[in-house]
């Protein structure tokens, strides 16, 4: 039987290569027997508007293809009677790619749309709406908050490297006031995060598991220029969680609660603003990863 699949698609995300990446990976499925129904998103919305109606009595994966705002809109739309959820990474950094082991090449991209293994996502809730990988505050929100769309789809990673250097100049570092599973905490920053990577490849949280249900919290503990500089420097070369400063705990729900007005990020977009509770969507998204011997 042809598989049905759906491609929900950001046509402005990334650079010719990836529309290239994107062109290639469809003929691959086309190849592989799939029937492919392509739906294109013009605004804000439209990618959890058409997961919002797809049934799975209708097709045999969704397809986001596109960036993490893509997937996260996407996931916002999935329901109980979903189809299983795939990934055409076309974006920034890609994070859950990374995470789930998908290569930027279409072929195995094709494969795990077509014949990949199914699991089971436990995403993360904020005022009502999923997160799929990550949420922030402190100065990671305020570099999200900041940062000029224009500027990211203009140069990509290097855009958070330049907003970064201006937050350094100007953000206050206020510390913030927690509750971790209602134990009080506070730290300078926190990512909460439901699996191990951030920025895409890098490993934040190592024991993070996308099918358990349940946070990471990484608690940066220094505030200042410094501090932000040595945490960077220790997450490109992979030794965030053994950097001095750092705490990691496991946790199912986190109140944010100072200071007032503070932003907070979600898979790389600014959502809201403290205080406000962080806790596990009760409904798992059904995800397609690469089989066990790709």
């Amino acid at each position: 039987m042809r598989r049905r699949i759906l491609i929900v698609f950001n046509p402005v995300a990334g650079g010719g290569a990836k529309r290239f990446r994107m062109q290639r990976t469809l003929a691959k499925l086309t190849l592989m027997g799939c029937d492919l129904t392509l739906r294109a998103t013009a605004r804000r919305g439209d990618a959890e508007r058409i997961a919002a109606e797809t049934q799975a009595q209708d097709f045999d994966a969704l397809v986001a293809a596109g960036g993490d705002g893509t997937i996260h809109e996407v996931a916002n739309g999935l329901h109980a009677n979903s189809p299983p959820l795939a990934l055409l990474p076309l974006g920034t950094a890609n994070v859950l790619a990374h995470e789930i082991g998908v290569k930027a090449r279409s072929t195995p991209i094709a494969a795990t749309i077509a014949r990949g293994r199914e699991i089971s996502l436990h995403c993360g809730r904020i005022d009502g709406r999923r997160f799929v990988l990550m949420a922030g505050a402190g100065f990671d929100a305020a570099v999200v908050k900041a940062l000029d769309p224009k500027l990211k789809r203009a140069l990509g990673k290097l855009a958070y490297a330049i907003e970064s250097l201006r937050q350094m100049a100007a953000y206050p570092f206020p510390p913030l006031g927690l509750e971790i599973d209602g134990a009080p905490a506070t730290a300078a920053s926190i990512l909460i995060l439901n699996g191990r990577c951030y920025a895409g490849p890098y490993i934040c949280a190592p024991d993070g598991d996308l099918a358990t249900a349940g946070f990471q919290v990484v608690l940066f503990e220094a505030a200042g220029r410094l501090a932000v500089l040595r945490y960077g420097a220790a997450l490109l070369f992979d030794r965030l969680p053994r950097a001095r400063g750092i705490c990691i705990l496991a946790a199912s729900t986190i109140r944010l609660a100072a200071p007032a007005g503070a932003p907070v990020q979600a898979d790389g977009d600014w959502v809201a603003e403290l205080p406000l509770d962080i806790t596990v969507d009760p409904l798992p998204i059904r995800l397609l990863v690469p089989a066990l011997n790709a």
